[in-house]
């Protein structure tokens, strides 16, 4: 038959290493997306979900691929060129070829197109990362040869194509916001009005989600995360729908999802599902290095139960199994079901710095609350009164505070659990004290099915929504001194010292009081890293 050579190529990096796949600057391989967007408006589902192209725009979503034969004008009888996926591989990818009548999916066969020709193919990933996939995926090319009639035919030489799906990546708050989303409901006029002023002073776009849609579920963080996917030649925005489904659950689908907006779930047992698996208990940190190991695009942090726990709240398997398979942003887990409501958002956030590591670490301190009152009260003001004015809330005084040993109890316990945290996150983030900035915030304990756990005593200032130097924090309503609430003016003190502007929201009312504040009612889109995910020393 004289000679025929085969090359199958894809795009990806150094691709003459096209049979392998190696992380880092100096690494080689191809990248495939998930093809999770849906080009469809109307009657839309992800596109992994059609066995067609509908438009070529959804082309940009796959990989090309293309395969280079140099041979004889046509195989001699019997012969065949054969393009084969393992059976595993096969659920996660799916091949389509270009035809003269547009890109179907390939069954196996590949025409010969005789002489010197190119055949251009697009790879599909059909599947995210997960505790039973790695992410790699072979596609072979097989010349097939005719033993005799009766037989099958066998290979006599196969080419290769290692692909790596792209992970999920999530983004922190020291990255630039793109869209602000919060919810409209029939009694958050106050915090709707606080964040349009903010939003508009930082100048990005506010999406409102009205109450037709939310039908009253107002936790906005709870429902959704948003992160992107990200390849040589094309990235895009991705949701992950948490397994929470309140009154906000279509809200992912329905009004995110679309040409160029994945979208991504896992699906757990209702049983399974605790306060825990709400999104505002899943954060993730700024770039790190610790122990000489470089996390460039930061840490997942998560919320479970303290680990000697016999009995307790966790988030649930299936999410923690997909995080913890991206790879890319190793998760720490810290302990959040001391709280009610059991966020990590409760009492940690991220804001940018100009210094050091280029963030701090802001953490709520019962230690930092009491030690403010006792300089108020020593100063003569401990007559001022928190909740002064507010509706339907009875006025405290400092005095009566610090007076209050159950409530200082309440508060060592609390105080022991975040510093418990806090050294894990020192270890797993290579942080120092001077990282990290203690917020003023009390928290009071309430029984809660059999065990006490905590709540926020007042609005608590670090659940907060950072839009560049310009953050929204709840109003806490704290004692005045001089005609100024004295936990703003520390706020302000604390913050303004890294370039950042405090903004004071009042969600009092239709947040703190079913405990949650600003950050559990927003959300925020972000640009994404400019590091590129398979540059990572894995």
């Amino acid at each position: 038959m004289g000679q025929a050579l085969l090359h199958l190529t894809a795009v990806g990096r150094l691709m003459h290493y096209k049979g392998s796949w190696k992380w880092g600057p100096n690494g080689h391989g191809a990248v495939l997306l998930v093809n999770c967007d849906s080009e469809r408006t109307y009657w839309k589902k992800p596109d992994t979900e059609h066995n067609e192209v509908y438009r070529v725009s959804d082309l940009k979503d796959m990989s090309p691929m293309v395969l280079r034969t140099k041979g004889p004008a046509k195989l001699p009888e019997g012969y065949k060129l054969a393009m084969h996926i393992s059976q595993t591989d096969a659920e996660s990818v799916r091949v389509f070829m270009s035809r003269s009548s547009g890109v179907e999916v390939l069954s196996q066969e590949v025409p010969y197109l005789g002489g010197e020709a190119e055949t251009q193919f697009y790879v599909e990933g059909l599947r995210f990362l997960d505790k039973d996939f790695n992410g790699l995926v072979s596609i072979n090319l097989s010349l097939l040869e005719p033993i005799s009639e009766g037989l099958p035919e066998t290979p006599i030489f196969t080419d290769k194509v290692v692909f790596r799906v792209t992970p999920w990546i999530m983004t922190p708050n020291t990255l630039q916001p793109v869209e602000v989303f919060v919810c409209s409901t029939k009694d958050n006029y106050q915090f709707l009005k606080g964040m349009r002023n903010l939003v508009a002073k930082s100048g990005y776009k506010l999406k409102i989600c009205h109450e037709y849609v939310n039908r009253g579920d107002r936790w906005m963080q709870d429902e959704l995360e948003f992160g992107y996917i990200d390849s040589p030649h094309h990235q895009f925005p991705v949701v992950l729908d948490s397994p929470r489904d309140g009154k906000l659950q279509d809200f992912p689908y329905n009004e995110l999802l679309g040409p160029d907006f994945g979208y991504v779930t896992r699906v757990a047992h209702r049983r399974d599902v605790s306060s825990l698996d709400s999104f505002g208990n899943l954060e993730v940190s700024p770039p790190v290095t610790v122990n000489g190991k470089n996390y460039p695009l930061g840490r997942i942090i998560i919320g479970v139960a303290f680990p000697t726990a016999t009995k307790g709240r966790n988030m649930t398997k299936v999410v923690q199994d997909f995080l913890w398979a991206q790879k890319v942003q190793e998760p720490i887990a810290l302990f959040s079901d001391w709280l009610l409501v059991g966020h990590v958002d409760e009492f940690l956030t991220f804001v940018p710095a100009p210094d050091r590591k280029g963030f701090r670490l802001l953490l709520a301190s019962p230690d930092a609350g009491y030690k403010l009152f006792r300089g108020l009260q020593n100063d003569g003001h401990g007559q001022a009164k928190l909740f002064e004015g507010l509706k339907d809330e009875e006025p405290v005084t400092v005095d009566d505070i610090l007076k209050n040993d159950s409530l200082q109890s309440e508060n060592n316990y609390v105080q022991s659990c975040i510093d418990w945290n806090r050294d894990v996150l020192k270890r797993e983030l290579g942080l120092d004290d001077e990282d990290i900035i203690d917020l003023p915030i009390l928290f009071k304990l309430e029984w809660d099915n059999d065990v006490f756990r905590a709540v926020a005593y007042y609005p608590d200032m670090v659940n907060m929504i950072v839009l560049g130097k310009n953050l929204g924090i709840p109003k806490p309503f704290g004692p005045k001194v001089n005609g100024r609430c004295a936990l703003e003016a520390e706020m302000c003190s604390l913050m303004e010292g890294l370039g950042l502007s405090c903004m004071f929201i009042d969600d009092f009312a239709s947040y703190h009081k079913l405990l949650g504040e600003v950050h559990c009612g927003s959300n925020v889109r972000r640009e994404p890293f400019h590091f590129k995910w398979w540059n990572l020393e894995m």
